[in-house]
C-alpha cells in the first residue's frame, strides 16, 4: 500500500480577490518579472491537474514506492507505456504560445509535460524535470522516453491490443501515465549502460529537486523585480519557497488560478479566474500602443516579512 501523502492545502479557505486583470498588467513589465507556471496552465491541453476545483482524488506514486520493490515499478511503467502513447499526441494551447510571446524574463514551471518548450518558451526553467527523459537510479546516465517506448514495445508484443481500451477515450494523469489496473506481466527494460533501474526524469512526490536546478530558480527569482504566479495552488514546497523569496524582499506577487493557493494573503494582485483568459488579455494589452506596465510601489508590509 502506498503511503498517505498529507495534504498541504488542508485547512486552506477560498481566497479573497484582491484586484483587476488591468492593475496585474500594469504592475507586470514582462522582462522583470519571473512566471511560476501549475498544471492549471494546461489543462487546456487536455491534461488533468491535482486540486483544481472539480478534480477527482488522486494518488501519485511516491519516490518511496517506486524504489521499493519491481512490481512498483513494473505497475507504474505500464502505466506510464500506455500514456505516452497518448502524451506524444498532446500539443501546447493558446495559453503556453500566449505565454511564449509574452516572452517574461523567465518561466519558472512546475509541470513535466514539455508543453511550454513545445510552445517556444525561452528562458525556461522546468523545476520538477520533464517526462521526455529517462534516467538510471543506479549511474544517473540519461536515456531519450521515445527509446525506452520502443524497448517496452518490443518486450511487450501486444499489450496495448491486450488492453481493449479505446486510447481515445483513456485519460491521463498529471504525471503522464493512466489508470490501468491490468499491469500483471509487463515487462520493463532496466538501464542499458549498467542494467540498473530506470525512472522518469522527474521528482517525485517526496523526493527533492535537484540543488543546481533550486539554485537556478532562485537566481532567476532574485534577477527579477515581480512575480507572477499561474495555474498552481503551490502546495508543492520547491515553487511556494520561490515565492516566498521574493515577498521577503518585498518583491510584487500576482498569483492567477481558480482556486487557493498557499500564498493568497502574500498577493497585491488575486484573480480567481483560469490561465487562458488572463494571458491573453495581458498579450492584448502589451500589444496596444502606448500601454507599458510601471514599477509599483513596494508595499511597506512585505518588507522583512
Amino acid at each position: 500500500m502506498a503511503p498517505a501523502i498529507r495534504d498541504p492545502m488542508a485547512g486552506i479557505g477560498w481566497p479573497v480577490p484582491r484586484g483587476g486583470a488591468d492593475d496585474a498588467y500594469r504592475l507586470l513589465d514582462p522582462s522583470r518579472t519571473t512566471v511560476i507556471t501549475g498544471a492549471g496552465i494546461s489543462t487546456d491541453s487536455g491534461i488533468p491537474d491535482y486540486r483544481s476545483p472539480g478534480s477527482p482524488p488522486r494518488s501519485p506514486m511516491t519516490v518511496q514506492t517506486f524504489r521499493s520493490h519491481e512490481r512498483n515499478r513494473r505497475h507504474y511503467w505500464a502505466r506510464a507505456y500506455v500514456g505516452w502513447a497518448r502524451h506524444r499526441v498532446i500539443q501546447p494551447n493558446q495559453g503556453h504560445r500566449d505565454l511564449a510571446v509574452i516572452d517574461p524574463a523567465w518561466t519558472v514551471t512546475q509541470n513535466v509535460d514539455g508543453l511550454h518548450a513545445a510552445a517556444g518558451s525561452r528562458r525556461l526553467i522546468e523545476l520538477h524535470g520533464a517526462l521526455d527523459r529517462v534516467v538510471c537510479l543506479d549511474c544517473d546516465t540519461v536515456f531519450d522516453r521515445d527509446w525506452l517506448q520502443e524497448e517496452l514495445t518490443r518486450l511487450n508484443p501486444g499489450f496495448l491490443e491486450r488492453l481493449e481500451i479505446s486510447m481515445t477515450d483513456v485519460e491521463s494523469n498529471p504525471d503522464g501515465d493512466v489508470e490501468l489496473e491490468r499491469t500483471a506481466g509487463f515487462r520493463v527494460r532496466d538501464c542499458a549502460v549498467c542494467a540498473g533501474p530506470l525512472k522518469p526524469d522527474v521528482v517525485y512526490f517526496g523526493e527533492a529537486v535537484p540543488r543546481e536546478r533550486t539554485a537556478e530558480a532562485e537566481a532567476a527569482i532574485d534577477a527579477t523585480e515581480a512575480v507572477l504566479v499561474l495555474g498552481s495552488s503551490l502546495a508543492v514546497h520547491s515553487a511556494l519557497k520561490l515565492v516566498r523569496r521574493a515577498v521577503r524582499v518585498g518583491k510584487p506577487l500576482v498569483i492567477v488560478t481558480d482556486g487557493p493557493t498557499r500564498a493568497d494573503a502574500d498577493a497585491d494582485v488575486r484573480l480567481i479566474t483560469r490561465v487562458g483568459p488572463f494571458l491573453a488579455g495581458w498579450r492584448r494589452w502589451l500589444s496596444q500602443e502606448g500601454r507599458t506596465p510601471v514599477r509599483m510601489a513596494v508595499p511597506a508590509r512585505k518588507v522583512g516579512a
